[in-house]
């Protein structure tokens, strides 16, 4: 187990944001178009993270025209150019599905002070 874990070290991103379940951040996310390459944002709120050490992932939630889109993005992944954090949200759960069945006001998660 020492070479796997050896191997997963050196692929893993040395400044990573700590964030949690509940938190509303802005993904850049590297996209490469034809020769260009451009970075786009995917703000919303985190409504799941999975795993540990490089397999490490988190779902964002967002409304994008009245749709709910979700996104599975890999923290460790070279795609993504940063993670920031817009505000910290206060919830009491691991994972927030519950957010898939709700709408306007009642989606909404207070912030923590």
């Amino acid at each position: 187990m020492g070479l796997i874990e050896a191997i997963e070290a050196e692929g893993m991103k040395a400044e990573v944001p700590s964030f949690n379940v509940g938190d509303t951040v802005r993904v850049g996310f590297r996209i490469i178009e034809g020769g260009k390459e451009r970075i786009q944002n995917f703000e919303g709120v985190v409504i799941a993270k999975k795993n540990g050490g490089i397999r490490e992932t988190f779902t964002v939630r967002r409304l994008s025209f009245g749709v709910g889109v979700e996104r599975c993005f890999p923290l460790h992944s070279p795609k993504i150019a940063r993670v920031e954090v817009v505000r910290a949200g206060k919830v009491r759960r691991a994972k927030l599905y519950y957010l898939r069945g709700l709408t306007g006001k009642a989606a909404k998660i207070k912030e923590k002070k």
